[in-house]
Parts: C-alpha cells; structure tokens; sequence
C-alpha cells in the first residue's frame, strides 16, 4: 500500500547537467559558428545563418505569390512597431545593389499619426512625428505622415470599391520581368543605383483643432475597448487606402507578423467574422479592387522579428495605442493575445499549427453570388455582407427579431381607429410611410455585417462617425430605392401589357 513517508519522485541524475542550447552547439545551418539565437528548441542559428533564414523567409513569400510585378508602386504602411520596422529594413536591403535577389518594385512609406484616439498629448505627439521623421529621413523612401483626423475630410468614394485589373498568369509575371531588365539595361546601371529618389511629403498640414475634437469625442463614446479597437483599425485601413489611391500606388504592405495574425484570426472569430478570415489573414486581400493588401512578414514569428531587430540594429519608435497598459480581460483582442502568447509558452507549435490551419481558407463567394450581380458590400470593413434577412434562423435574423418590440399592443391601442395611409394604393415606392427614413441609425446599420453591427451596438450615436461614412450610407440607400421603383415600374408595366392578350 501506499505510505505518505515514502518518495515516489524519480532519483536525480547523476553527473553533470546536459548542455544548454545555443552555447556548447554548434549552428544547425553551417555548423560551424557558435549559435546566438535559439528560435525553437534544438534550432540554433549563429548570426549570419539566422539573417540568411529570416531573409529568404521574407524573400520567398513574396516569390512565391508573385503579386507584385516589376516597377509597382507598393506602399509600406509603416506604424513604427518591430514587425513593420522590420519590414522597411527586410525592403531596404532587398533594393541594393549588394543584393542577391533585388526587389523590383518601387516603395513607398506611410505613417499615421493615431495620438489623438489614443489620448497623447499635443506634446507627445510632436516628439513621436520627430522620431518618425528621423527613421523616414534614414530610408531615402518617399514618405507620407497623415494625422487620424483626416478621416474627418475623406470622400465617400473612398468606401467604394473600385474595378481591379485582371490578375496576371505566370507567364504575363515573366514577361514583366524581361521587360523591366531590358528597360534597366537601357537607362544604365548607374541611374538604377537609387530605384526610389527620396521625396518626402511630409504632412500636408497639421489638423484643425475641430477635427482633433471630433476624433477625440467619436472615441470617447465608444463603450468598450474592443469596439475602439476595431473602429481604430477601420478608419486607419481608410486612411491608408486614401493615400494609396492618391499617391497611385496600387499595392499596400502591411506588418503583421504569424503571431500577430493567429491572434487576429481567434479574435475574428470571437466577433463574428468568421466569413472573412481569409480576406483579413491571408496574404493578399482584394477586398478593395484596385489596391490590394498584402502581407509579406506573415511567416515570421514575433520571436524572429524580435532577434532579428535586436542583432542587427533595426530602429523603431513606440507609439502608444488604445490598449497600452489595459488589464488582460480588457477586450476579446488582449484576452486572445494573452491566451495565445501563454499557449505558446507552453505548447511551443501553438502558433505554427494556427496559422497552418489558417492557410487552408478559401476565397470563395456565397451561394448565389458568384454569377450573379455584384453583392453589396459592408459599409465600414467593405467586405461582402454576410447576413440574409430572408433565413430567420441565422445569427443576424435573431438579433433582428430581438430588435422588435416584443410587448402586445395594450387595449386602448387596439381599439382605436387606425388612420389610413397618405399614400395607400401608390406601392412602397413612396417614402412618407417608411420608418427607416426616420430612423437614420437602421439606414446604416442594415449596411453592415454582422460582426461590424454588434461593434455598432457599443456606439451610442453613429452621428459621431466621420461625415463620409454617412454620406455613403445615405447615397447607398437612396440608390436602393430608386432600384426599387424601377423595378416596381417595370413589373406594372410587364402586367398592363400581359392582360390584354389573355382577356
């Protein structure tokens, strides 16, 4: 039988401690150097093996999709954190001459200066842009600053998406190439020594004091912070795509790490977007048309990038965000991370097995939809909507319901006469008797997906939101009317002209 004085613990080994990784190894790629970093267990790389595996990573994403074609515009969107500083750096080294491989592509660099949502001071602010200017000073990319604020001055057209030109097969990619080598060769090696003169652009104008009110009360209303989250990234995506559109760059580069985007990917999920995790984790979204995201750091882990900045100087500049300092269980996005990042502390193949899983997603358009007409889209993510009033038993149908009011109408109500429509006879196409004409929140909610309606619900008035978010609401609407009429006309007029043939 078992005793409580007895030890049951395996006796300890004798002789001196196995070695440690990374100090008596030697590296696994060239088995030569001493290891200085240990990214998994038993994979200790020395410095130059790991820049040449971090490298090639970066390299063979981008040579493995063959999206971006020889002289594209390709904006870096830059927000001064380590994966996008490391993605400036991994573009920088790809462009000289000294490289293996060059890149073809012409970059470009956007910051955005988001101080005003995350309540920094006009002080703050001021020092965060001169330590921005001075990294954009050092890369010799041209380079855009726009402040958050001006989502205040955006034109609804930027919510619209825009016709895309067909994408290329693999021999249109080659022959892009030998077109841009032959063109190289023509101009000389010596004017392709700079691919990208430096033009910076600087900031068109600091914002006014009414848009920084506006910005600041719109984000002071949202009730939790994983609605200011999702509305940050939003209005920062429109922006962005603002600037692409303007400056002509038909390609944006984003930084999100694997890490990064297994942790988008379960919080996706936890809001209700399911429907679109290919689109807002996958290499490429061409959810816009003529400007297509994508995301070349997707393979690196936040370790990588984290040895990689630290060993070979890789500046950054902290900026400060809507979640800094906020406890774990502050929002689903803090809650997710902490779960992932201490799975993975854990269980170390956390991450590669999620974003494994991850690459097996399709793009693929719902039912009906692909021959049909071009499906409406979602008025703030701009993805496809993905609710159907017509099926009461999905998610959306019972929110909807539970919108209705639910009371019986008491006895004085039901007894009193009921007052005859202004327009009865005439169709809905008259507007007087519509009660979402009246209610400008519903015009814009029944424009939104699911997941971007329950971050609605934490808005307490859509008034706030920027003034073309509006404005396309209400065009979107009074076109889906006019629609309407047209084809109540038309089937009228289909059934005059049928009854006198079958009298």
């Amino acid at each position: 039988m078992c005793e409580v004085s007895e030890d049951y613990r395996e006796p300890a080994p004798v002789g001196p401690p196995p070695p440690r990784p990374g100090r008596e190894q030697k590296c696994v790629k060239c088995k030569e150097g001493l290891p200085v970093v240990v990214i998994r267990a038993g994979d200790a790389f020395c410095r130059d093996c790991f820049k040449a595996f971090y490298v090639h990573k970066f390299r063979a994403v981008l040579g493995k999709n063959r999206l971006i074609f020889p002289g594209e515009k390709v904006l870096l969107a830059w927000s001064g954190g380590p994966s996008s500083s490391s993605m400036l750096w991994q573009v920088l080294e790809g462009l000289s001459q000294d490289s293996a491989k060059r890149l073809r592509f012409v970059p470009g660099v956007v910051y955005t200066d988001e101080g005003a949502a995350c309540g920094q001071s006009p002080e703050d602010r001021e020092k965060t842009l001169a330590e921005a200017k001075l990294v954009l000073q050092t890369l010799g990319f041209p380079w855009h600053i726009v402040a958050l604020e001006e989502v205040f001055s955006l034109l609804p057209s930027v919510l619209r998406c825009s016709a895309r030109e067909p994408v290329g097969t693999e021999g249109a990619y080659k022959a892009a190439v030998d077109s841009f080598l032959r063109q190289q060769h023509a101009l000389g090696e010596d004017k392709q020594s700079q691919p990208c003169p430096q033009h910076p652009q600087g900031r068109a104008g600091p914002p006014t004091a009414s848009q920084t009110e506006a910005l600041s009360r719109l984000f002071n209303s949202v009730k939790t912070l994983t609605a200011k989250e999702e509305l940050l990234q939003t209005l920062r995506t429109h922006l962005i795509l603002h600037v692409a559109r303007t400056h002509g760059y038909s390609k944006v580069m984003t930084g999100d790490s694997c890490t990064r985007l297994v942790v988008k990917l379960m919080t996706s999920l936890a809001l209700g977007r399911g429907a679109f995790l290919a689109w807002d984790t996958g290499f490429s979204d061409e959810r816009h048309g003529d400007v297509v995201v994508v995301r070349p750091m997707r393979e690196h882990t936040l370790k990588e990038v984290a040895f990689y900045n630290r060993l070979f100087a890789v500046p950054s500049v902290f900026t400060p965000a809507v979640d800094t300092k906020a406890p774990e269980k502050a929002s689903i996005h803090r809650l997710m991370e902490a779960f992932i990042l201490r799975l993975q502390a854990q269980f170390p193949s956390t991450v590669s097995t999620v974003y494994r899983t991850s690459e097996k997603l399709v793009k693929a358009p719902r039912d009906g939809c692909a021959a049909g007409p071009p499906s409406p889209r979602c008025l703030l993510c701009m993805c496809v909507l993905d609710v159907d009033t017509a099926d009461s038993a999905t998610a959306f149908g019972a929110q909807t319901s539970s919108q209705l009011p639910q009371t019986q109408p008491s006895v004085a109500e039901a007894e009193a006469p009921t007052v005859s429509c202004c327009c009865t006879g005439m169709g809905r196409a008259q507007q007087c008797c519509r009660m979402e004409e009246d209610d400008p929140r519903a015009r814009v909610i029944e424009q939104l997906c699911y997941g971007c309606r329950v971050n609605m619900k934490d808005l307490p008035s859509l008034d706030l939101l920027p003034p073309y978010i509006l404005a396309e609401a209400q065009l979107r609407s009074q076109r889906a009317e006019a629609e309407q009429e047209i084809q109540e006309c038309l089937l009228e007029a289909h059934e005059d002209g049928a009854r006198p043939g079958a009298s």
